[in-house]
């Protein structure tokens, strides 16, 4: 095999991996390659990384000693008859899979007989801050799962879980940046609405959910704790969680993470 590393598809998350893992020497540019449909998309990575590209899936399939499937799983079906049909099967070759929703039963379809990780970064791993769970497939041992973690911890914070569980990782961190950078913007939009100046108030909530992740991190308080430890009696903060209450706050959030979850099981189907 002439290159460790290769990826199919060179999107966001793509190139979030791949820059943290060439930033940290995980591998070297002349160790990895990237094939991706769409030629700017090619030449934007080969400019700014200095690694080779491809159009030909299989090409990035075949020469690797560790897969990454990047691709939407909206197009798994197009791709993985793709591969299929490859002539050559490195011997060992690990596959990690970052898509959504596809299970081992139909990644095995395209790699039979290979070690598989389903892997659910989200898109924090591009400034190193990801969350990553790891799914190993039946042939993955302890060694195929240390090279996907060692991949992953390139991008931030690693956990194991089994299969079972990765649509409602999906559906939690997979999607949550999404909801938390919602949340952000409302926050900010308040700010505006009692007065502040749109800059002012964006960089108060960023820092205000930045830090306040960070505490709970660092302390290993219960959320719970620390709102009730801001909450003073008769207090502004109460006062506006009571409003948060009754607009259904809690109750929203819940109920996106169980739609992402659930969407995440249709797109597997």
């Amino acid at each position: 095999m002439s290159m460790r590393f290769g990826i199919i598809g060179g999107g966001v998350m793509g190139e979030a991996l791949l820059s943290r893992l060439l930033a940290q020497k995980v591998y070297s540019s002349n160790e990895v390659i990237v094939s991706d449909r769409l030629p700017q998309r090619r030449a934007f990575l080969s400019e700014k990384y200095g690694i080779e590209t491809t159009e030909d899936n299989q090409a990035a399939a075949s020469a690797t000693e560790v897969l990454l499937l990047a691709i939407k799983p909206q197009v798994w079906d197009r791709v993985a008859t793709d591969l299929t049909a490859r002539e050559e099967v490195p011997e060992q070759q690990l596959v990690i899979s970052i898509l959504a929703g596809v299970r081992f039963s139909q990644l095995e379809w395209a790699f039979p007989g290979q070690p598989i990780v389903r892997a659910m970064p989200n898109t924090p791993a591009t400034v190193g801050m990801g969350m990553t769970a790891l799914a190993p497939g039946s042939l993955a041992d302890d060694r195929h799962l240390d090279r996907a973690q060692a991949i992953f911890q390139a991008v931030g914070e690693v956990v194991e879980v089994p299969e079972s569980m990765m649509d409602a990782v999906t559906g939690l961190s997979g999607s949550g940046p999404a909801y938390v950078a919602m949340a952000i913007e409302a926050l900010a939009d308040g700010g505006v609405a009692a007065g502040l100046p749109r800059a002012i108030a964006t960089k108060l909530a960023v820092q205000t959910v930045l830090g306040t992740a960070q505490l709970l991190q660092a302390s290993g308080m219960h959320p719970a704790e620390l709102k009730d430890r801001v909450a003073s009696p008769g207090g502004t903060t109460i006062a506006g969680i009571v409003k948060l209450e009754k607009a259904g706050f809690r109750s929203a959030a819940i109920e996106a993470v169980m739609a992402a979850c659930q969407r995440s099981k249709e797109l597997g189907n």
